[in-house]
């Protein structure tokens, strides 16, 4: 045998032979080795191959001795090694031509190219998509172009409408910001979803206080904006004309009176901005900067009228008690005496308080001066008011 090959494999016997008889050897067996041939690639299941499901492809090949590599090629680049490659959830971008190289120690050998064809369905959307633009959806698929299929549309997985391959929304709104698919029905073939990203400027910016309630100086106070926008936005807050601060909310740890005011946040992304209404607060603090003045002012004279006033700071509004010395005279902002006299000479004192707290003025001291009369007769000097 000149060129043996494998078919040649196989027992041989000699048979010796003469005019007298004959006589068979014992078989030979002769087993000749050689590389893969026959190689070929075979799929399971068969027919169409839907994305999302499982595919297998199986190599085969004659070799001896048995085949020890088997490697899996995806055009030019190597993807799996073994007998069988699984691909567990196939999908668009693993069309392609396959094929698998068989081999042994007498040589290699690779099959015919298996084409893959995943039949898909996808949904294309804008990358760009701004609130009252004209939008169409279009649902790609890898179907032959002499197959027209009836294609169906879900929004929110809800059945939306059938007609063509693309939906129209016009003119587009934040509301339509949902998550689309389309399917074939006649395929069982379903698109992944994929969520519609609608960009608007803000909308519905509202403030709100932490705590809420009555707010008393020196605690903290927190104030948090909120607003409806896409992309997200940012926030500035702005007390009366005044920029204040920056970001989601504004804190201020030991409140005062100064602090009380109308407060708005502005809230604002590419697409535009927009204002709060205005949240006022009222911070609620004891008296602060009690004094005491006089009318009319100069020399305070005997037997004329004469007016105390107190002034106070605080919220709320503060009551008022007057005392001189350490007696009690009366309630209110002013205290008039009509007709003073030197027993009102002294020192007087308001008391300003709220339900947050009291607070003394300084003392004023009153000193009242005596209007002196000539008596004739005796050419004495008196007070007016000892006659």
């Amino acid at each position: 045998m000149k060129k043996i090959s494998s078919v040649d494999s196989g027992e041989y016997k000699c048979r010796s032979s003469n005019e007298h008889g004959e006589k068979l050897s014992e078989a030979l067996t002769l087993n000749v080795l050689y590389g893969p041939k026959s190689v070929s690639v075979s799929i399971s299941p068969s027919g169409e191959i839907v994305e999302g499901r499982s595919v297998n492809l199986t190599c085969s090949s004659d070799a001896n001795p048995p085949v020890q590599n088997y490697t899996w090629f995806k055009g030019t680049s190597i993807v799996a090694e073994g007998e069988t490659y699984t691909m567990k959830k196939i999908s668009s971008v693993d069309s392609g031509e396959y094929k698998c190289r068989s081999s042994n120690e007498h040589g290699e050998k690779l099959s015919e190219a298996l084409t893959l064809n995943v039949l898909y369905l996808q949904v294309e959307v804008p990358e760009r998509v701004i609130e009252g633009d004209e939008v169409t959806l279009t649902c790609k698929t890898s179907f032959s172009l002499y197959y027209r299929p009836t294609f169906t549309w879900y929004r929110n997985g809800r059945y939306l409408s059938s007609n063509t391959d693309q939906l129209h929304l016009q003119p587009v709104s934040r509301e339509n910001a949902d998550r689309y698919r389309c399917a074939v029905w006649s395929k069982n073939l379903y698109s992944p979803e994929v969520t519609l990203n609608v960009r608007y400027p803000p909308k519905s910016v509202s403030v709100s206080i932490s705590p809420s309630g009555e707010i008393v100086e020196g605690r903290s106070v927190t104030l948090t904006c909120s607003s409806d926008g896409n992309p997200p936005v940012e926030y500035n807050w702005i007390k009366g004309t005044s920029s204040v601060g920056k970001g989601e909310t504004y804190t201020m740890k030991e409140i005062s009176s100064v602090d009380s005011g109308e407060y708005k946040c502005r809230s604002s992304n590419e697409h535009g901005e927009k204002l709060s209404e205005a949240l006022t607060l009222n911070v609620l603090y004891p008296p602060k900067s009690v004094s005491v003045s006089i009318s009319p002012t100069g020399e305070i004279v005997e037997g004329r009228s004469v007016t105390l006033t107190c002034s106070s700071d605080g919220n709320p509004p503060v009551e008022y008690n007057w005392i001189k010395g350490t007696s009690s005279l009366g309630k209110g902002e002013t205290y008039t005496m009509k007709k003073i006299s030197s027993v009102d000479s002294g020192e007087y004192k308001c008391r300003s308080s709220n339900e947050h707290g009291e607070k003394l003025s300084e003392a004023l001291t009153l000193n009242v001066l005596c209007e002196f009369v000539f008596i004739c007769s005796s050419c004495s000097l008196f007070c007016r008011n000892s006659l």
